[in-house]
């Protein structure tokens, strides 16, 4: 029975042979029809929106991209909220993300895209807004600060005055110029300036 055994298996190991280059020849001469090979792309065509942010008043850094493409990245959305909180209350309030594009444009448009901005201001509560209302600060009653539309910046090595311009150039919403406390306010709102 062994040796039966054995005689089956050579003859099967032929019979796998020749299927095996059999099918080796037609892989090699290829299809019987002419189909174009499929192309793989894998280059991506998304451009990443990036900033790098320095809050004086926390002491915070962070350097984030919130947008590849069109598509805002929430996890990144979350973190600028977080970062830009009002740091008198720590209360966090959904940021415009347009706010994120200006700045982004406004750094290139000052000739240093990527470049640090330093946070002066970002989200505040009605009651942070009055209290520096109230104590001589020249904060707005209803500031676009509270709906968190609206941010103060400077970027360290460029004029404010030159910050200024840039901002007013992109028509993008509100720029107003502290030049006495060295920066800008820039918000996504009308378009108007003081």
């Amino acid at each position: 029975m062994a040796i039966s055994t054995l005689r089956k298996f050579q003859k099967r190991g032929i019979c796998l042979g020749l299927i095996l280059i059999a099918s080796m020849a037609v892989v090699a001469a290829g299809p019987a029809t002419s189909t174009p090979p499929v192309k793989v792309v894998t280059t991506s065509t998304s451009q990443e929106h990036r900033l790098i942010l320095f809050h004086t008043h926390t002491g915070e850094s962070l350097d984030i991209v919130y947008r590849r493409g069109d598509e805002y990245i929430p996890d990144a959305l979350a973190q600028l909220n977080d970062f830009l909180r009002d740091h008198r209350t720590g209360d966090v309030h959904q940021y415009d993300p347009r706010v994120f594009d200006l700045l982004s444009d406004l750094t290139a448009a000052v000739g240093k895209p990527g470049a640090e901005i330093d946070i002066i201001c970002g989200y505040r509560t009605p009651w942070s807004n009055e209290y520096l209302r109230t104590h001589g600060h020249g904060v707005a009653q209803h500031s676009l600060h509270m709906q968190a539309m609206a941010i103060d910046i400077r970027i360290p090595g460029v004029k404010t005055s030159e910050l200024r311009d840039a901002a007013l150039a992109l028509h993008r919403g509100g720029v107003g110029y502290y030049a006495a406390s060295d920066f800008v306010h820039v918000d996504v709102g009308r378009v108007r300036r003081w």
